[in-house]
């Protein structure tokens, strides 16, 4: 693999490998086993940017065995199947085999016990440019399942104890044998009767209905980093729906929406702002005042000026998200016509207009090239 190879890169690499060499598709094929292993193995070298740094200085060597410190005593010669197959269903969940024993003998992977997770909650932040531009921090109320205080979380009332589930005898989880195209498998899931705690209740809490969990309300603090845009979400973990009883809570997805600004127009990270001027300022030059987002600044408006010009101003723009920098504000000179003229500005505009240096020239390619670029044709 190339050596600037990316981390999702490599994931992909070896998920392709791992599939295609998995012992579920090759039931009983040493070779493929061994292929299998070795991709792995290969793997949890690539993925760690320090192993990967000393493997790329002195290969297999730099990270086997007695390497050094900082490997956590990943030994690749005792590297088994086992080890990766852990390594498989722990980043891709099994893809597509995390339900299914190999070889018809018990899982790779221990069973998932417990009390389900809650469940996760989104909600939309509507933020204006200007806190996207500094970055804030808001504090939202957010209606949300949390823990039954009558039972404690535990769904069962006050004096009465739980008992192991009869149906899964405690493990949590349902266990059923079948046949497939590869051989015997074993598909695992979550007991039904107990939700995979592997108890059950023998009188319900009456306030939470033997779910451990009432509706209710916090209060959050989201905090937001400057640079965000419409669509960026933020993590809140633990902040979602409190588990039934007493499963941990879930998470809350913070969905940014940015507001439409009166006349700032966001490009990335650039800013346009159209500027208005009169023709006498274009024609003869001038000096305006030009908001941005940090307060406003003078801008120079040579004479001579195209309506449709581009002024740039440097780092006046958004801050770049978890970078250094920011965007640039981009001023549009815009000429303005007045939709009503008195008797005397006809006038003098009429005598104006006699004269020929105020006349559009004639064929000049270059100003029309110019005005189709201003355009963007």
């Amino acid at each position: 693999m190339d050596k600037n190879a990316t981390e999702e890169d490599i994931k992909k690499a070896y998920r392709k490998l791992a599939l295609q060499y998995h012992p579920d598709r090759n039931p009983g094929n040493k070779e493929a086993e061994e292929k299998f292993k070795e991709a792995t193995e290969a793997y949890e070298v690539l993925k760690d940017p320090d192993k990967k740094s000393k493997y790329d200085q002195f290969g297999h060597v730099g990270v086997g065995a007695g390497a050094g410190e900082g490997f956590q005593g990943f030994d690749f010669g005792t590297f088994d199947l086992g080890d990766a197959l852990r390594t498989f269903m722990r980043d891709f969940g099994g893809g597509g085999f995390e339900d299914f024993d190999i070889f018809g003998e018990r899982r790779a992977t221990r069973a998932r016990r417990g009390p389900s997770k809650g469940e996760d909650l989104q909600i939309k932040l509507r933020l204006s440019l200007e806190e996207i531009a500094t970055g804030v921090e808001k504090t939202i109320k957010l209606k949300r399942q949390v823990r039954c205080s009558a039972c404690e979380g535990t769904g069962a009332e006050r004096g009465t104890s739980k008992r192991t589930c009869p149906t899964c005898h405690g493990t949590g989880e349902v266990r059923k044998v079948s046949r497939s195209f590869f051989g015997q498998s074993i598909i695992v899931t979550t007991c039904n009767l107990c939700g995979g705690s592997g108890e059950v209740i023998e009188k319900a809490c009456p306030v939470c209905g033997g779910e451990g969990r009432v509706r209710g309300e916090s209060t959050i603090n989201v905090k937001v980093p400057a640079g965000v845009n419409t669509g960026n979400y933020i993590p809140l973990r633990g902040a979602g729906n409190y588990g039934k009883r007493g499963g941990p809570a879930g998470d809350v997805l913070v969905f940014i929406e940015e507001e439409e600004h009166p006349y700032f127009i966001r490009h990335e990270d650039d800013l346009i702002y159209e500027l208005a001027v009169s023709f006498p300022q274009v024609a003869l030059g001038t000096e305006v005042e030009v908001p941005t987002l940090e307060g406003k600044v003078n801008l120079k408006i040579p004479a001579g000026t195209q309506s449709g010009k581009l002024f740039r101003l440097r780092g006046k723009g958004i801050p770049h998200l978890h970078s250094y920098g920011k965007g640039d504000q981009i001023v549009r000179v815009l000429v303005w016509i007045p939709s009503s003229l008195s008797s005397e500005e006809k006038r003098l505009l009429k005598e104006l207009a006699e004269k020929s240096g105020i006349k559009p020239p004639k064929g000049d390619k270059d100003f029309f090239e110019r005005q189709r670029n201003t355009l963007g044709f």
